[in-house]
């Protein structure tokens, strides 16, 4: 008991530090409900998750981002943070009731004993695994394990009749932040960034170097769709493309003195062309990166307004391993604007903000957006950006929606679209890669032809996705990409699949026609500008 009270003690103190001064002691009313409870109320009572519900309503009433998890739960929240997990080394899907491997990452446990991509997994330590109806939690949990523990599999592969055993030791397995990275043009290098993770450093500056020798001089960071992750990784990433002592962000507080973190001129991208992509769903660290890129006039910002999170989270353990998630301050871009959408209307409408962004038009054109005057800030070389709610892009680029349909969305939401790549490449990945004998070969030259797609319609058939020929020919390009880049991620990679889906990637080819263009020209410095800039700085500085 005197765990729960404690935990209680500390949550409720941090609500009331808040609230109207009282005299009475919130710890101690929480302990006399308790004690209430206990002596006289008719059901057996579970203090744990009472107490569990109740921080979390307490979390809820102060932001969207303070959270509270649970023990059993903080080491998978954490895993792709952390950047590792310790298991066997593939990444799987489950079709048709069978466990199929989609990639063995290179140097794994699977690798070492000769598992290969295409194989289907029909045993587990001997229990039939295939036709049982089996989830992804089941999967992961039967060959997820400590280091050194050992997990022996049965595998149905095409090239044989038996079933091939293989017994596998697990080990620590890497989560990759970076997706892809890949040359876009003679000079343009592309770096996909899913996440600003412990590993992102590291896999950022072996990628750079990469790339680097292969021509790079410039540069296109995909952050669409990045959530974000640890602060110092976006201070730490911003690090790399300025030069001394530059201003990258600051964080405030009620209770956090302003902490400021500066460029140290130690970056390897310091010149050429930066180009960063974002989008809705850019967030939080993602946000720190392109807001302090674009205020620094270091580079220029395509897509559309990021999603607006700009408070910082500190976590707090307690004795039972659980953990709270507890907003403690806002960050601030370099011209000190917070980017942080208000939330004062609750959890829900927060949330809701996609489904508000497309009714009001603004996922369509930038014209929807405005900001007063009394948010707007100025960028080093005295260009004018807003605060209030997410990075605007320089460069906007629209949602296209024009070859959706109901009849291309029946068939993903099936999921048929997915199960049809990873069988057509399971029965034609041989001859596959006889035609195609590397990735730039099948990425030039295969195409998606009718008969393919017939393929793909009469799986849909089967599925009673009714066919309509209008909206079968209005979707008929996403058709073929998705399955192109699908196909190439199940015989190669994810490098693969995003060269070929960034084919239908506007805000990619808008950056990479930018690239080439004189619209860098807004970014040269200008004395007279700059010294302006010096001096708002100053003036806001508390």
């Amino acid at each position: 008991m005197k765990k729960i009270f404690c935990v209680l003690t500390i949550i409720l103190s941090t609500l009331g530090a808040q609230a109207q001064p009282s005299p009475i002691d919130q710890g101690e009313k929480y302990r006399e409900l308790l004690h209430l409870l206990d002596s006289y109320y008719t059901d057996t009572v579970n203090k744990e998750k009472l107490t569990d519900v109740a921080i979390s309503k307490v979390l809820e009433e102060l932001d969207p981002h303070s959270t509270y998890i649970l023990a059993k739960d903080l080491k998978r929240t954490d895993e792709p943070l952390v950047a590792n997990f310790e298991g066997i080394g593939v990444t799987f899907q489950l079709l048709r009731d069978t466990i199929i491997v989609l990639e063995v990452i290179p140097t794994g446990p699977s690798e070492k004993v000769g598992i290969q991509a295409g194989d289907k997994i029909i045993q587990i330590n001997d229990t039939t695994v295939a036709g049982i109806k089996i989830d992804n939690d089941g999967v992961i949990k039967r060959l997820r394990g400590p280091k050194g523990t050992k997990v022996k599999v049965s595998i149905m592969r095409r090239s044989s009749d038996q079933l091939l055993p293989f017994v596998i030791t697990r080990d620590k397995i890497p989560i990759y932040s970076i997706d892809a990275s890949y040359m876009a043009d003679a000079t343009t290098g592309y770096i996909k960034l899913l996440r600003f993770s412990a590993s992102s450093m590291t896999e950022f500056m072996t990628a750079v170097d990469k790339l680097k020798k292969q021509g790079m001089t410039d540069l296109i960071m995909d952050l669409q769709g990045n959530t974000g992750g640890y602060l110092m990784t976006a201070i730490q990433l911003c690090n790399e493309f300025l030069g001394d002592k530059e201003l990258i962000v600051y964080t405030e507080g009620a209770h956090a003195k302003r902490e400021e973190y500066k460029s140290d001129n130690k970056g390897s991208m310091k010149e050429g062309k930066l180009i960063v992509l974002i989008d809705e769903g850019s967030a939080s660290a993602s946000e720190i990166f392109s807001g302090c890129i674009q205020d620094l006039d270091r580079g220029l910002v395509i897509g559309r307004r990021s999603f607006g999170k700009g408070l910082v989270q500190k976590p707090y353990s307690f004795p039972d391993g659980s953990v709270i998630r507890l907003t403690v301050a806002h960050y601030y871009t370099p011209s000190g604007r917070c980017i942080q959408r208000p939330y004062d209307k609750g959890k829900k409408d927060y949330y809701d903000e996609y489904t508000k962004r497309l009714k009001s038009g603004e996922l369509f054109g930038m014209d929807t957006i405005s900001f007063p005057d009394s948010l707007s800030f100025l960028t080093k070389n005295h260009r004018k950006v807003y605060g209030g709610g997410g990075v605007v892009p320089e460069i906007f680029t629209p949602i296209d929606t024009s070859l959706n349909s109901p009849y291309y969305q029946g068939i993903r939401g099936k999921g048929i679209l997915n199960s049809f790549c990873l069988e057509y490449v399971d029965k034609n990945r041989q001859k596959l890669k006889q035609r195609y004998e590397t990735e730039d070969a099948f990425v030039k030259d295969f195409k998606i032809d009718d008969d393919i797609l017939e393929e793909l319609y009469k799986v849909g058939d089967k599925d009673s996705v009714k066919r309509n020929k209008d909206e079968m020919q209005r979707s008929r390009p996403l058709f073929l990409n998705q399955l192109k880049s699908l196909m190439a991620r199940d015989l190669y990679d994810n490098v693969a699949f995003w060269r070929v889906a960034n084919e239908m990637n506007d805000s990619y080819k808008k950056a990479l026609q930018v690239m080439h263009s004189d619209r860098f020209e807004v970014l040269k410095p200008n004395r007279r500008d700059q010294k302006k800039w010096e001096k708002e700085q100053m003036r806001k500085k508390p």
